[in-house]
């Protein structure tokens, strides 16, 4: 691997390096990323366990010097230099350092392969459940809506997906679409006669949008909303007094 070089044009020291000899226990790993970046403190003793979770998801936790890591088990198969990469990232997010840029690409580019995207939905889909009340409210029916936005925008070409809203109100998460379970959920909090009707459609359509364009990788970034996102939302009617309506409702 290509050293990193920084402004002065030097190797910087805390390059991933992929190890020649056998594969290291995971615990000799983390302490070989802790040495890497400089941490100035005793070395924890890492104890590491994958776990079944039903996300992508890791996790580190200290208690005296004793370092507990749950790392999900979809990682298990995963190359050493992305294990080398997570140890890196947890351990900056636990001391309050700043991962390399080197890192964070790494991990991020082995997530976003396909085959581990499928191991991870399949792993949602046989761990994980969603929880979403009937599409018919008291006040709007989503199904309806689903249905008559994908004609209208998407020629009835989206699959059908299951459509509700969630079992509580949320004025932090309007909407949400999980491409693993294949389900869009609207906040409850919406279902008022208060709330007018092209606020619901366009939250809707938000959603349809995350089946039509997925998400994108930008080096070490997950782009949720890209800018074809971007330019596709615009056709929606009146996208910006609707936007402006969304945020004066949810301000009071």
């Amino acid at each position: 691997m290509v050293p990193l070089r920084g402004r002065s044009g030097l190797a910087d020291s805390r390059q991933l390096v992929l190890p020649l000899r056998a594969p290291s226990s995971p615990e000799f790993v983390f302490a070989r990323a802790f040495r890497r970046l400089g941490i100035r403190r005793a070395m924890p003793d890492f104890h590491v366990e994958y776990r079944p979770f039903s996300s992508l998801r890791s996790n580190i936790a200290l208690r005296g010097n004793r370092a507990r890591v749950h790392i999900s088990d979809v990682l298990a198969e995963a190359p050493p230099i992305v294990l080398e990469a997570l140890a890196e990232i947890l351990l900056a997010q636990l001391f309050r350092r700043r991962a390399s840029e080197e890192a964070r690409e790494c991990y991020m580019a082995y997530i976003f392969e396909p085959a581990v995207r499928r191991r991870v939905d399949e792993a949602r889909r046989s761990r994980g459940r969603v929880r979403l009340l009937p599409a018919r409210g008291h006040h709007f029916d989503l199904a309806e809506i689903f249905s008559r936005l994908n004609q209208r925008y998407f020629d009835g070409e989206l699959s059908s997906c299951r459509i509700g809203w969630t079992p509580r109100p949320s004025r932090s998460v309007l909407g949400r679409y999980d491409p693993a379970h294949h389900t869009i959920t609207i906040s409850r909090s919406l279902d008022s006669e208060s709330v007018p009707l092209e606020i619901v459609e366009y939250l809707v359509f938000h959603e349809m949008l995350h089946i039509r364009i997925p998400l994108e990788r930008r080096g070490s970034r997950r782009v949720v909303h890209s800018r074809a996102f971007h330019e596709a939302e615009k056709a929606f009617p009146h996208y910006g007094r609707v936007r402006e309506r969304l945020k004066k409702i949810f301000s009071k």
